[in-house]
């Protein structure tokens, strides 16, 4: 109680503080409780921003895409299970950002994440100091030391029932990466909270690579129709169920437990999991040690043909994705997990062929399925009368109704 007494004191002289700055727009002269940092901050900010708006803006580029090739995924998605432990049994919610302020990634309790999402806390908010005014990722990316905001130090009202602890994330070579936020309630605001975030920055940090790749040895899979693993054009002799698992990791950037990984190499067969370690080290071996190990996930994203179809699927480019489809997913493989993401992209390719109003993308998926009486009957009901093909799809049509 004596603790909450003295932060409900504190809020309240923030929130006189604030009121006066709000009124003026102005620093207003005498002694004032804010720090110099904040004070700076909201001189910077209220060009910019409106301290009455509700939520932070969106960022109009592919989130998705973005934290699938950000170096911090593979660390962040490795100690995930921490995170989520953390925020749910302490009221937190936890974000991270890419280096200009923009959300990639978060986690939370029911509670609280609705919470912040009603502010834009979530993947895709802008925080930067130019698109959120003051607050502790703001101050951590343009500081690149570790901050904490107190309630009414936000320059947005809609703020001020928070408290935020932020620390920048840097790679091997200094760069600064983005940084990670615990926020929570004003009234649990507790000065272990940043031993915390200081303590997950440093596990991220150890686990981001030494160095990039270098230019030219990239990895390449090639698993539609065929199975292939390549660097720089060069094949690397893997084991069927080595291509499998890969496979695997590259269709699922959030990873496995190696619980469920071996349920989606094994099924129910009884495997040591000793077994599924072997291959897995064996793996990391022959792509240069970017599988984790606590969670088995692809630290640094292959190029991979089937991940390709599925962006291709997702844009709606229904030529590339018929191009990209020279046959099943590793055609020969009865895993589990295998045959369930084949068939996953064959519905997938096949609904995007269905919906297109393109002749020719109907014609070339026939071929590849003619069995499939749908698709030539569409195809028919979109070719020209005087189309030459018509004869062809008449033909598929009447052996699959046979």
């Amino acid at each position: 109680m004596p603790q909450n007494r003295t932060l409900s004191q504190r809020r309240a002289a923030l929130e006189q503080e604030w009121a006066r700055w709000a009124a003026t727009r102005a620093a207003v002269p005498g002694d004032t409780l804010l720090r110099t940092e904040v004070v700076q901050s909201w001189q910077r900010s209220l060009p910019t921003v409106d301290p009455g708006c509700a939520a932070a803006p969106a960022d109009d580029a592919e989130i998705g895409a973005r934290w699938a090739h950000s170096p911090l995924r593979g660390p962040v998605t490795e100690l995930a299970d921490e995170l989520r432990s953390i925020t749910d049994d302490s009221g937190f919610v936890a974000a991270v950002t890419d280096e200009r302020g923009t959300i990639l990634w978060s986690c939370g309790g029911r509670v609280m994440r609705r919470r912040a999402e009603a502010v834009n806390f979530a993947p895709g908010g802008r925080w930067d100091e130019t698109h959120m005014g003051t607050n502790a990722l703001s101050l951590a990316l343009r500081t690149g030391q570790p901050s904490t905001v107190f309630s009414a130090e936000h320059l947005v009202a809609a703020l001020h029932g928070w408290v935020c602890y932020c620390a920048p994330i840097h790679a091997p070579d200094g760069r600064q990466l983005g940084v990670l936020d615990l926020s929570t309630t004003w009234d649990r605001s507790h000065p272990l909270a940043m031993s915390t975030v200081r303590a997950l920055v440093s596990a991220i940090e150890s686990r981001l690579p030494a160095q990039p790749p270098a230019r030219g040895c990239e990895l390449r899979l090639d698993c539609l129709g065929t199975a292939i693993l390549t660097r720089s054009g060069a094949p690397i002799r893997l084991r069927p169920r080595q291509l499998e698992i890969l496979t695997l990791l590259a269709l699922e950037p959030d990873g496995y437990t190696p619980q469920r990984l071996q349920a989606a190499v094994y099924g129910d067969r009884p495997v040591a999991a000793a077994t599924l370690k072997a291959d897995v080290s064996h793996l990391r071996r022959a792509t240069g040690g970017d599988i984790s190990s606590r969670r088995y996930l692809l630290t640094r994203p292959i190029s991979c043909d089937a991940v390709e179809l599925l962006a291709a699927i997702a844009a709606g480019d229904v030529a590339t994705a018929l191009r990209l489809y020279r046959g099943p997913l590793l055609p020969d493989s009865d895993t589990p997990g295998i045959v369930e993401w084949r068939e996953y992209l064959l519905v997938g390719l096949r609904t995007a062929v269905l919906s297109s109003r393109n002749p020719t993308h109907l014609v070339e998926f026939g071929a590849r399925c003619p069995a499939d009486a749908e698709v030539h009957e569409r195809a028919l009901r979109l070719l020209a009368a005087d189309d030459p093909r018509r004869a062809l799809v008449a033909a598929r049509l009447h052996n699959a109704l046979r």
